[in-house]
C-alpha cells in the first residue's frame, strides 16, 4: 500500500520561503510522476507543479514559474517543493500526489485525474 506523507507546511510573511516535503512508502515510482496540488478555501483544487521521477523533466503551472521548484531524491523516495517569493495568494492546502506509471500517450501532468495516490494536505499561510 503506497502512503504519501506530507511536511514544511507553515505561516510565513510575503516574499519569504519555505519547503514542503512528500515521502511516500510502499512503492517506488521509477516509472511513474509526482506533482503538487493546492486548493485554497471556495476554490477548486490546482494544479501546481510536477515531475517525472525518471529523468526529472519538470512541469509548472504559470503562476509559480521562476519562484517555485519541484525536485526529487531517489535515496529517500522524497520529493520536495521549494516555494521562494510567497505571496498572499498561494495561501492554500497544498497536497503531493504520484502514480506509479505514466501512460505512453495522453498524459496530462496538470489533471488530477492521473494520480493515484495523494498525500493528507498540509497548510501553507502567507501573510501580507
Amino acid at each position: 500500500q503506497v502512503q504519501l506523507v506530507e511536511s514544511g507546511g507553515g505561516l510565513v510573511q510575503a516574499g519569504g520561503s519555505l519547503r514542503l516535503s512528500c515521502a511516500a512508502s510502499g512503492r517506488t515510482f521509477s516509472r511513474g510522476a509526482m506533482a503538487w496540488f493546492r486548493q485554497a478555501p471556495g476554490k477548486e483544487r490546482e494544479f501546481v507543479a510536477a515531475i517525472r521521477w525518471s529523468g526529472g523533466t519538470t512541469y509548472y503551472t504559470d503562476s509559480v514559474k521562476g519562484r517555485f521548484t519541484i525536485s526529487r531524491e531517489y535515496a529517500k523516495n522524497t520529493w520536495y517543493l521549494q516555494m521562494n517569493s510567497l505571496k498572499p495568494e498561494d495561501t492554500a492546502v497544498y497536497y503531493c500526489a504520484a502514480n506509479l506509471v505514466i501512460p505512453l500517450t495522453g498524459w496530462r501532468p496538470e489533471s488530477n485525474t492521473f494520480y493515484n495516490y495523494w498525500g493528507q494536505g498540509t497548510q501553507v499561510t502567507v501573510s501580507s
